[in-house]
């Protein structure tokens, strides 16, 4: 039974950072490019970043500098460092292979940045 568990969000302040992780199982995780999505209230659900299983990452734009993705395949988990959070980037954060997102999707990481 394939299973994708986000964890990591909170409320944290314009400027500040978090850690997301994804952790993973009933697939194997080394064979796929995995990616981050996020979700903001009344948007659609986007791409911010994916990594090969050879660890080569892509961002989108709007994410580019600033968050950093990374993966343990021994662990079959995913992270996302993310630094100087903008009020923008508050949504839901989800994991998933990229670029087609092929696995069930899990319930999310809320991430909200406010002061």
């Amino acid at each position: 039974q394939v299973q994708l568990v986000e964890s990591g969000g909170g409320l944290v302040q314009p400027g500040g950072s978090l850690r997301l992780s994804c952790a993973t199982s009933g697939f194997i995780f080394s064979d796929y490019t995995m990616g981050w999505y996020r979700q903001a209230p009344g948007k659609q659900r986007e791409s911010v970043a994916r990594i090969t299983s050879s660890k080569i990452t892509n961002y989108a734009d709007s994410v580019k500098g600033q968050f950093t993705i990374s993966r343990d395949n021994v662990k079959s988990t995913l992270y996302l460092e993310m630094n100087s959070l903008k009020p923008e980037d508050t949504a839901v954060y989800y994991c998933n292979t990229a670029p087609a997102a092929v696995k069930p999707w899990g319930q999310g990481t809320q991430v909200t940045v406010s002061s």
